[in-house]
């Protein structure tokens, strides 16, 4: 018999493994979860941004714990429709108006913002 295959099997990758700490860190993401056919005005849509935008607040998720909160709008406006987009945008643009930091994802200025 082989004298090394009968010692005893080493814990370093162990001691290795806890030494480190491995964090799981949150992304949070915005998806705009409400039916467009109730917002009938952009200013109507303002006014969804900024009572979300205190809901986050009080929740303490306005800064999305120091990373942002990120929104696809591209994928939004496909979501809810291309006629819904400037509802979009003022639903966005309330939200950072009052504090929310948010990350645009996938952004194409000419694909989804209003003219």
């Amino acid at each position: 018999m082989d004298p090394l295959a009968t010692q005893t099997k080493s814990t370093a990758w162990f001691d290795d493994f806890d030494c480190q700490r491995m964090t799981v860190l949150k992304r949070y993401v915005l998806r705009l979860l409400i039916s467009m056919k109730y917002i009938t005005a952009n200013v109507a849509a303002a006014v969804v941004g900024e009572v979300l935008a205190m809901r986050l607040r009080v929740e303490g998720l306005e800064q999305g714990q120091g990373r942002g909160i990120h929104v696809d709008l591209n994928k939004e406006v496909e979501k809810k429709g291309f006629k819904n987009r400037t509802k979009i945008w003022a639903i966005v643009n309330s939200l950072r108006n009052n504090g929310v930091k948010l990350i645009l994802d996938g952004d194409d200025d000419s694909a989804s913002r209003p003219s």
